[in-house]
Parts: C-alpha cells; sequence; structure tokens
C-alpha cells in the first residue's frame, strides 16, 4: 500500500513540477550561457521604449510620499502591481513597474503634469532570467504571494520527489548497485566541484 501511494506520488508530482522545473533549467541555462548573449545583445542592459506620452491631472493628497504618487498613477493606469518608486532631484517621480515579460518606466514630471510610458521589448533571456529571480513575499501583492508560495511548494516537491524516487530505488533489488553507483558517482562529482572550485 505505502509502495504504491510513494510510486503514484512521485509520479504526478514530477507531472506537476513539470512547469517550475522546465522555466527553472531553461533559465539556469540562460544565465550558464551569459557570454552567448552578451555577444549577441552586448552589455548595456536592455533598452526602454517610448510606448505613449500622457497628460496627468489628477491631483495627489498633500504631503504625499513618492511611493503613494507612484501607486496612484499605476491605479490610474491600471498597472497596479509590483513595483519600485525613485524620486529625481528635478522632482520627476519614476516608477519601475515590475513585469515578467515587459517591464515598464512611468515617469510623472509634477511641473507639466506629463507622463512618460516606457516599455522594455522582451527578450528570451532576460525574461527566463526574470523569472528565476522573482522574488513575491516582500512586495505586499497577492499574486506575487502566490508566486512565492508555488516556489516554495516546488522546493517542497523536489525534495519530495528526490526521496520517493529513493524509495522506489531501494524497493528494486535489481537496481540496488547501479543505483548506489550512480548516486555515489553524482556525489563524488559535486563535492569534486564544491572542495575545488
Amino acid at each position: 500500500m505505502l509502495s504504491t501511494v510513494v510510486r503514484q506520488s512521485h509520479r504526478y508530482l514530477g507531472l506537476f513540477l513539470a512547469p517550475w522545473l522546465l522555466m527553472y533549467a531553461l533559465s539556469t541555462m540562460a544565465m550558464n550561457h551569459h557570454g552567448y548573449f552578451i555577444a549577441k545583445h552586448g552589455r548595456e542592459p536592455q533598452p526602454f521604449e517610448k510606448e505613449r506620452e500622457l497628460p496627468y491631472a489628477e491631483s495627489f493628497s498633500a504631503g504625499a510620499s513618492p511611493r503613494e504618487v507612484g501607486r496612484q498613477i499605476l491605479i490610474s493606469l491600471d498597472l497596479d502591481g509590483a513595483h519600485t518608486v525613485n524620486q529625481r532631484p528635478n522632482g520627476s517621480v519614476v516608477i519601475n513597474r515590475n513585469d515578467l515579460v515587459s517591464p515598464r518606466r512611468i515617469t510623472y514630471t509634477p511641473g507639466d503634469h506629463q507622463l512618460l510610458i516606457e516599455k522594455q521589448a522582451p527578450r528570451a533571456n532576460v525574461v527566463l532570467e526574470r523569472f528565476h529571480r522573482r522574488r513575491g513575499y516582500a512586495t505586499g501583492y497577492a499574486l506575487d504571494t502566490a508566486w512565492a508560495v508555488t516556489v516554495d511548494l516546488t522546493i517542497a516537491g523536489i525534495v519530495g520527489w528526490l526521496l520517493s524516487g529513493l524509495w522506489i530505488w531501494w524497493e528494486m533489488k535489481a537496481t540496488r548497485v547501479a543505483g548506489a553507483v550512480a548516486a555515489l558517482s553524482g556525489a563524488a562529482l559535486f563535492l569534486l566541484f564544491v572542495f575545488t572550485i
């Protein structure tokens, strides 16, 4: 009975984790071959391109902080979500709206009440690296928190997948020697890298 549960869990856990494992595999490959993408696109950060410019006549509450100004602007543009806000010495407020595929930079100039909205075009390696490095618990947004929870579940799932794989291997007496050789070889290579790199 326990063996059946472990085997079924191993199988369906692998199927469930497939999108996350594929994302981490591809994003790690993009980071591991960073030199290729530098040769192809250069070292400069991916540029922002002007998406639109529009007047912004809404007023802000007295003494509003740059963070409050940024949040109000994002809500009014229907772009509310994880972001950072900076205020430049000239008084303009720059909002960096984090988005996995197409991040935006919104600059509000209070003197002329104008918004400049710029967008980064998606580039495969940059998008993959954003997925890999995405953090969610600190933003205060439900979707980012949900993403962070799924990443934690993926970590727990991978550990469960490893343990169930060990169980299945141990149950199959005919593969114990070959499995032990594979496990010891992998551990030895990993430790070699840990202590020599």
